[in-house]
């Protein structure tokens, strides 16, 4: 089981002091795909118009842009709400960007109140994710928020 509290704590120490946006959004990435057992991708996904666009990732290449509305992320920011599939198979409108991935949890990112990107986590295992990952995600996800907005 993650221990979601120590990887927020590692998220912080990595973030504080780091002036550099691109830095902070690296390690959070490497960190999750390091530590969190299980994962194919690890990374995030940024509000550009209408669509978003690829940003730090752990993992194999992935979809540079995703339509707002479209797939788990697209729907995940256009909603403003995490969403944790089971099977992404299952998921109207799913966008496979890596055919391994069976699993997904995202988590919307904010910034000025508003949603700014996505937390995009894959796994190659069905329902991998628990509600505790969850709410352990959502932690980490406004953890990262924190460090981010101190950028602007």
């Amino acid at each position: 089981m993650t221990n979601y509290d120590m990887l927020c704590k590692q998220l912080a120490a990595l973030s504080e002091d780091n002036p550099h946006r691109i830095a902070k959004l690296a390690n959070a990435s490497a960190l999750l795909f390091s530590e969190v057992d299980r994962l194919n991708w690890a990374g995030f996904y940024f509000l550009e118009g209408d669509q978003l666009i690829l940003g730090p990732f752990q993992g194999k290449p992935a979809c540079i842009a995703l339509r707002l509305g479209r797939g788990v992320c697209g729907t995940a920011a256009a909603e403003d709400r995490t969403l944790l599939v089971e099977d992404v198979h299952a998921f109207a409108g799913h966008i496979a960007c890596d055919s391994a991935s069976r699993s997904e949890i995202v988590v919307p990112l904010h910034e000025g109140g508003r949603v700014t990107g996505v937390l995009d986590i894959d796994s190659p295992e069905l329902a991998r994710f628990t509600e505790d990952d969850r709410v352990g995600i959502e932690a980490f996800a406004k953890t990262l928020e924190q460090f981010l907005a101190a950028d602007v």
